[in-house]
């Protein structure tokens, strides 16, 4: 049996490697031989995430005419990545890229920070915002007078509460896509949505392709859950999927879900088109693979002029290849525990009985909650109180990262909660060790890739703005200049910060 789970073309890889601008030689720097500048390149893409790991590369006689150079050069390559761990090869099954024992591997999420060390410790390692008063409370008091006639029953609505179910259809309906509200169940939170969809459409060992890089929790929900993921690299920059590559994917693992943020992608900020929706569905409806649509961040544009694309389900109206999964955690407030699955009236009847061995039911309150929101008109009160608040806070970030750290690269999303950010070289997993000792918390690339991927990269949240922003980026900046002179250890005590 094949150790890899996709394969990489002689021309993609050709292109890729032919694209990467290498960073200028100090002076007096002798330029490397042939076959380390290549097995460099493939390195750097293996661990920024543009190959994914365990895919098959090209032999070497295939790479060599692509390249135009000799297939020794190669030979001696694949033998370099092999020795540094970068590669596995077998007689029969080809070479794969792989990531070295010790490299770090990306783990279980971020945990929120502990209210008590906010004082000396700014906490970037969660996109979540406080809650947007005072639409929480009213709610909260709207729920609170809805409540009654709940009470006298047994409180468990496995689908969700009627009248919730009903306005979530609603709203897909007003957003052109006609929903009855036997397509909806109601979820603890978009998590809980996207663990009903794996318990039943992926069993342990089943393959879930999902974008790399991808969203750090999910990933790890997947693991847990004993998928196999496929990763699938993003296109460059806000570019959102290459869809070669994905129909490459689907053809060849044939995996049982994907799973893709279409909408200001969690951690890039990519926003994909129309006719990408189009090509991924009809790719995923011809491969047989349910595409699972993360729509957490849909309402999150920040930019006055975004038209946004018609929602993926658009393309697939029945809801039987596409499963579209929201939730009011990042919209509204990430207290707010209600999520929500629309598909076809028989998917939503599967989880609903596979529901009944898991949670029941989610809390009566909180959807009576979201429902006096969306009910009252409130709930498009706070999500445009929550795109000011994010916009303000994103243009503070990016003027403060620019500031202190003019080496970093990353483009600015017009929509979303975070910011993709290339580190200069840097390992992302050493600036988010070093970082919490200066007082910033970070995650690192690699929690947003599969194996190790994205060491050279760091996600920011909008979560900061003003005074605060510009702290962060300062402790970023000092984290940094630790890192890159390698005196990591002993570093100074974080300051303690009033905002």
């Amino acid at each position: 049996m094949a150790e890899w789970t996709s394969a990489v073309g002689a021309a993609q890889l050709a292109r890729q490697l032919q694209a990467q601008q290498p960073r200028p030689a100090g002076p007096g720097a002798r330029k490397p031989p042939a076959y380390r500048a290549l097995a460099d390149g493939i390195r750097m893409l293996v661990l920024e995430g543009r190959v994914p790991v365990a895919a098959r590369l090209p032999a070497e006689r295939e790479l060599a005419l692509a390249l135009t150079v000799s297939r020794t050069t190669v030979a001696a390559a694949y033998e370099a990545l092999r020795a540094e761990g970068f590669l596995e090869s077998r007689r029969g099954a080809g070479s794969w890229t792989a990531v070295p024992a010790g490299n770090p591997l990306p783990a279980r999420g971020l945990e929120p920070l502990p209210p008590e060390s906010l004082g000396s410790m700014i906490d970037l390692g969660c996109a979540a915002l406080p809650a947007p008063e005072p639409w929480l409370t009213r709610s909260v008091q709207g729920a609170l007078e809805e409540l009654a006639p709940y009470a006298h029953t047994h409180g468990d609505y496995p689908a969700g509460l009627p009248v919730l179910r009903q306005m979530i259809a609603d709203q897909y309906t007003r957003r052109g896509i006609p929903t009855m509200p036997e397509q909806i169940m109601v979820t603890t939170g978009a998590m809980g949505a996207i663990d009903a969809i794996c318990h039943l459409f992926a069993g342990r060992g089943e393959r879930i392709a999902v974008e790399s890089p991808s969203y750090a929790n999910i990933l790890q929900l997947m693991r847990e859950a004993g998928a196999r993921l496929v990763p699938v690299a993003m296109a460059e920059g806000l570019g959102g999927w290459d869809l070669s590559r994905w129909r490459q994917v689907l053809r060849d693992a044939a995996p049982r879900l994907a799973y893709v943020v279409a909408d200001f992608h969690n951690p890039t900020g990519a926003l994909a088109d129309e006719d990408q929706r189009r090509q991924l569905v009809d790719a995923a409806r011809s491969a047989g693979t349910v595409l699972v649509v993360d729509e957490t961040m849909t309402e999150l544009y920040l930019d006055d002029d975004v038209e946004m694309p018609r929602p993926v389900c658009a393309f697939d109206p029945a809801g039987a290849t596409v499963l579209t999964v929201g939730s009011a955690s990042k919209a509204f407030w990430a207290g707010m525990r209600i999520g929500w699955v629309r598909a076809a009236p028989d998917v939503i009847r599967s989880l609903v009985a596979a529901r009944a061995y898991a949670d029941l039911g989610t809390p009566v309150l909180e959807q009576l909650g979201v429902h006096w929101l969306m009910r009252t008109g409130g709930w498009d009160e706070a999500v445009s109180l929550r795109r000011a608040q994010a916009r303000e806070n994103r243009d503070a970030l990016v003027a403060a990262v620019r500031k202190e750290l003019p080496d970093w690269e990353f483009h600015v999303p017009r929509g979303g909660l975070t910011l993709w950010v290339r580190t200069g070289g840097l390992s992302g997993s050493r600036l988010a060790e070093v970082g919490e000792r200066v007082g910033v918390r970070v995650p690192s690339g690699p929690r947003f890739g599969v194996d190790g991927a994205f060491e050279g990269y760091v996600r920011l949240p909008f979560t900061v703005g003003g005074p605060v922003a510009e702290e962060a980026a300062a402790r970023l900046a000092a984290a940094a200049r630790l890192v890159a002179s390698g005196a990591a250890t002993g570093a100074e005590p974080p300051r303690t910060f009033v905002a």
